[in-house]
């Protein structure tokens, strides 16, 4: 069989593969959450959420909306750096992000069962 047969069928199976892998995972909600910084606002948004004293003001001020902290924890980053991830019962998280073009750092107790959200505090 000549190189350029080789190279027809291989090309032809992969392109019915992809066109199969787009069919079976199109209509699904797949995702690609392999990252660390990923895993950890997956793992923090799927869990029951309180919030400290202070955040619930900021709330009731209405300087801040619970809408705009999913969005942060849909589209923020954790800061590694600042966070503390040694512990073993409750780690402590900063996620960065934009909301409203304002830079925002909240800070995330993430246990068991439940997120807490610490504070939240605008980034200068």
């Amino acid at each position: 069989m000549k190189l350029l047969h080789r190279i027809g069928y291989y090309l032809g199976g992969f392109a019915i593969g992809i066109i199969l892998l787009f069919f079976f995972l199109g209509g699904k909600k797949t995702s690609c959450a392999y990252g660390p910084n990923a895993r950890v606002l997956k793992n923090i948004r799927i869990k029951e959420r309180a919030f400290s004293p202070s955040v619930l003001s900021k709330i009731q001020a209405k300087e801040i909306d619970t809408a705009d902290i999913s969005v942060l924890l849909n589209d923020g980053n954790v800061n590694f750096s600042k966070s503390n991830t040694k512990l073993d019962s409750c780690k402590t998280y900063y996620i960065e992000g934009s909301i409203n073009e304002k830079e925002i750092e909240m800070l995330v107790q993430n246990c068991d069962s439940t997120a807490t959200i610490q504070h939240i505090t605008p980034i200068k």
